[in-house]
């Protein structure tokens, strides 16, 4: 991994449509976007964050969300996720993410992913199924 320090930013947006509303992925009866189409704009922004300094084989996990969802958007408005590097503790990065709509804040809170090897780490989750 390229050297990183705190403070850089990556973003994610994505179109509200009918397949990412709580009533279409389970998570809920309504339709508004739902928490977890939220959630995974978020990480995507974290990863986004990420990319340019990863190298070879390196990627990285998700293992830590404490999110909260505060405004609820409706279809066809469009939601931008950001993530902000705050700490670095050798492979593990922690952000703060939000998520905006046009009217603003629909979520934020504390997200953490850390660096692995691709294939190593595939065959470890393959080695489950033998």
């Amino acid at each position: 991994m390229r050297e990183i320090s705190t403070g850089i930013k990556g973003t994610a947006e994505i179109a509200v449509k009918k397949e990412n509303l709580a009533v279409n992925v389970g998570s809920g009866s309504l339709e508004v976007f739902a928490t977890p189409a939220m959630v995974m704009l978020m990480e995507k922004s974290a990863c986004n964050c990420l990319a340019e300094y990863l190298e070879g084989d390196e990627t990285t996990v998700g293992t830590e969300l404490n999110i909260k969802h505060v405004s609820a958007t409706p279809e066809g408005l469009e939601v931008r996720a950001e993530a902000e590097l705050t700490e670095v503790n050798g492979r593990e990065f922690v952000f703060s993410v939000r998520a905006y709509d046009s009217a603003g804040l629909i979520g934020e809170g504390l997200h953490k992913r850390f660096l692995v090897y691709g294939e190593k780490f595939t065959q470890k989750a393959l080695s489950k199924k033998l």
